[in-house]
């Protein structure tokens, strides 16, 4: 196996993981099998307790692993699967070593970060290596900004593994920042090449350094970065802001032929150029679609980009499927409840309710639903989304008054979501819910069926502890509720739909987590085709 390692220096949020997915892209274009991986420095275990404001969403992999956001750019830019083994943070290092020291593995020896820290995190590109004999190569990213106390372990450990696997099947990226001084009207290398000094100074020689640039990038100061970093010139590669959406990011990468760069560091330079024929075709659909549709996004943290990434994300690879241009408007919950459904959302084409936890905006949301429900308005609830279309039903529908989730009030009348019996007396907040991959039946008949092309088993991700209560599920349907989908096992309710409406679907997991361009979920896929007619047919 070959090995791509990526950092970041200067500044975070400097797009190194789509850099990373883009060059994945590329190497896969050309005919080689890519995994990827994310190393992040942080403490916490794993994303999974973090807010949204601190890092975005939660990505859920297959085998139920939480992990950070760049491994759904991973498995939209590239064919990969990934599992737990990809994501890899300081907190699951020192967890790991600490219980090997508890446990005597180190036969009494004095614990220290060099080598049994360094050790347990080349161990997990060995173990990923092992696991994946028919991958051609590994693109690790590490995440933070080179020179930060607490990558410094992970940069360490690579500089050891590239002398173990021998430097000919190592790559390094480094990933910078060339800012544009307004007031003087120039591009200043300098941050460059201080950023590429320390990572000298920890033991390793960038291959390749792609520069974040608003603009191009001259041959003075390709030249420049070149002669003070110790690179070839053509090994110094721009990596342009791009007008429109960021699956240019590949196209823009591969001007550069950055590419050709890679393969011929680590030894494949044999393989043909990359056949991008469907991806630039994908590529125009987003910019110049024939068709355009508004749908609101009814959230929490509606204000924070990165909190629904992946819904995001999905509705543009369904917009481009249909030539569709998705125009998003991101509504408030709680603003909702204070205004009203008809005076915020107003005219739009569709609604979607996305997951989240925690009551506030509740009742928004749900009148949300109600609108959508009562106004013929394509509606499609995503995990906390269904739940609150089943809560809308049962008051609305089937009178049940005062009818809620027993996460947002323990007293309820009528819980017709709840906890499983399992997760009563839970305490822990991390990795205790529902997670990961689930086979589920789909009833023929339903929209469900229609949407999933009439296959009668479907595997989904989740992330949620609680769930449609069946006690409640004779009356709900009495009162006109399809409940099309559950899940193989425990017969728990997967989607419900209403019947007699132009889309009204809520689906109990994560359909976000299984698109990608080219290859639109089927129920983002139904959504936005629904949302097209309502536009079409005004």
């Amino acid at each position: 196996m070959k090995y791509i390692f990526v950092t970041g220096g200067v500044v975070s949020s400097l797009g190194k993981g789509l850099a990373a997915a883009s060059i994945g892209a590329l190497l896969e274009h050309r005919g080689l099998k890519t995994l990827m991986q994310k190393f992040d420095p942080y403490l916490n275990v794993d994303p999974g307790t973090m807010s949204p404001y601190q890092h975005g969403e939660v990505y859920v992999l297959d085998d139920g692993a939480e992990t950070d956001l760049d491994l759904g750019h991973y498995e939209r830019f590239t064919s990969g699967v990934m599992s737990r083994l990809n994501n890899l943070t300081s907190g699951q290092v020192f967890d790991a070593v600490i219980k090997k020291e508890r446990r005597g593995e180190y036969l009494g020896k004095t614990v220290q970060f060099i080598p049994h820290v360094t050790d347990e995190i080349k161990a997990r590109l060995h173990m990923v290596t092992d696991s994946n004999p028919d991958v051609d190569v590994l693109i690790t990213e590490i995440g933070g900004t080179v020179g930060d106390m607490e990558g410094l372990l992970f940069v360490e450990a690579l500089r050891q593994f590239a002398l173990e696997v021998g430097k000919d099947n190592v790559c390094f990226i480094h990933v910078t920042l060339l800012p544009f001084i307004k007031a003087a009207g120039e591009v200043k290398t300098k941050p460059t090449q201080q950023s590429v000094a320390k990572l000298r100074e920890l033991g390793i020689q960038p291959d390749i350094i792609i520069c974040r640039t608003e603009a191009d990038l001259d041959e003075d100061n390709r030249k420049k970065i070149a002669m003070f970093c110790n690179v070839e010139k053509k090994n110094v590669v721009a990596f342009r802001d791009v007008a429109h959406t960021i699956y240019e990011c590949p196209l823009d990468l591969r001007r550069d032929k950055i590419d050709r760069l890679v393969v011929d560091k680590i030894g494949l330079g044999h393989t043909p150029a990359p056949a991008l024929d469907d991806w630039e075709h994908f590529v125009r659909r987003v910019i110049h679609p024939k068709n355009k549709v508004t749908i609101a996004v009814a959230g929490k943290y509606i204000e924070l980009q990165d909190a629904y990434k992946s819904i995001y994300e999905s509705l543009i690879h369904a917009g481009a499927h249909h030539d569709t241009k998705v125009n998003i408007v991101r509504v408030e919950a709680e603003a909702i409840e204070d205004h009203g459904a008809k005076a915020v959302i107003g005219e739009v084409d569709g609604i979607l309710v996305p997951g989240g936890f925690g009551d506030r905006g509740i009742e928004g949301k749900i009148l949300a639903a109600q609108y959508a429900r009562e106004n013929n308005i394509p509606y499609f609830g995503i995990c906390l989304g269904m739940q609150i279309a089943t809560i809308e039903f049962a008051r609305n529908i089937c009178k049940l008054r005062g009818a809620n989730s027993t996460e947002f009030d323990k007293n309820t009348p009528f819980p017709v979501i709840c906890l499983q019996e399992e997760q009563k007396g839970v305490e822990d907040m991390g990795a205790t819910m529902r997670l990961g991959s689930c086979e589920s039946v789909v009833f023929a008949g339903t929209k469900a069926s229609d949407l999933y092309g009439s296959a009668d088993r479907i595997h989904e991700r989740h992330r949620h502890r609680y769930e449609f209560n069946s006690d409640f599920q004779d009356k709900l349907q009495d009162g006109g509720l399809v409940i099309s989908s559950v899940s193989e096992k425990e017969g728990l309710v997967e989607i419900i739909e209403l019947p007699n409406h132009p889309f009204f679907v809520g689906a109990q997991f994560h359909p976000e987590f299984q698109s990608k361009p080219n290859k639109p979920h089927p129920l983002f896929a139904g959504f936005v085709k629904a949302s097209l007619e309502r536009a079409q047919a005004q």
